[in-house]
């Protein structure tokens, strides 16, 4: 520098310091009130912590072991609450059910009804192409929290707050199950594309079966009869939806992975 001055700089913030800046500009506080429990500032913002955040600000933790712990709270909790609801359903119906309550859209939809949204850190990439409402986010954020509460908890309290933010899923979980809207959303949490549906006819008109299979990744993964296609067509996604749930990995084949 001339005369040998030296220019200041900006020192930039450190990790830790971004990130409970970012922590602090947001209030909490309606959010714990809707969530119905407390916790600590600090099991809190790892929780909401995003890995694009994490990955921008020194690779800080972020809220991925929180979620694997939430996740098994919340099926542990809806499994337990159907099996008492419905002492006489089989596995066979249990399963599907309990699906259809904690899949990615029915945690999205319960981030949304909490505003969980706005209380995201997430990275410059996810925030300018709208990660504050990406379902994948709103709903592994929802798991995180609901970890949160479990570390700080424990299970009783967490299994509370779970049958209260869910009571509308679970209470729908009665209803006779549309099983071509099963196998769309499970599809989709596995990242493949529409179902696809082919259906054939035999027999005189007034003794009609009908036959029906369902196509995933242009391979058939289930087949169904009934007396209409509407029923055939329930019956194939259904047995897709069991396959899928052995056979996982046949959609990641399906998108040549």
């Amino acid at each position: 520098m001339s005369r040998g001055t030296k220019r200041s700089r900006k020192r930039r913030p450190s990790g830790p310091e971004a990130w409970e800046a970012a922590f602090d500009a947001v209030d909490h506080a309606p959010l714990l009130e809707r969530l119905g429990v407390e916790l600590e500032p600090d099991i809190l913002k790892l929780a909401l912590t995003h890995r694009s955040f994490a990955n921008e600000h020194d690779n800080l933790p972020n809220n991925e072991r929180l979620e694997f712990v939430g996740d098994a709270v919340l099926g542990l909790s809806v499994a337990n609450e159907l099996f008492e609801r419905f002492p006489s359903r089989p596995e066979s119906d249990l399963s599907p059910m309990r699906s259809r309550v904690v899949s990615r859209y029915a945690l999205a939809d319960v981030a949304r009804e909490i505003d969980l949204g706005p209380h995201l850190l997430l990275g410059k990439g996810e925030e300018t192409t709208g990660g504050r409402d990406k379902e994948s986010i709103l709903a592994d954020t929802t798991e995180a929290v609901l970890g949160a509460i479990y570390r700080q908890h424990g299970f009783e309290t967490t299994r509370g707050v779970i049958l209260r933010m869910f009571a509308p899923k679970l209470d729908a979980a009665q209803r006779s199950q549309d099983w071509k809207t099963v196998l769309q959303e499970r599809v989709a949490e596995l990242g493949g594309g529409q179902p696809e549906y082919q259906a054939t006819v035999e027999g005189p008109e007034h003794e009609q079966v009908f036959t029906a299979h369902v196509l995933i990744g242009g391979s058939p993964r289930g087949t169904g009869r009934g007396q209409n296609k509407k029923t055939a067509e329930q019956n194939a996604a259904r047995e897709a939806v069991f396959y899928l749930r052995d056979h996982p990995e046949v959609v990641a084949l399906a998108r040549g992975e």
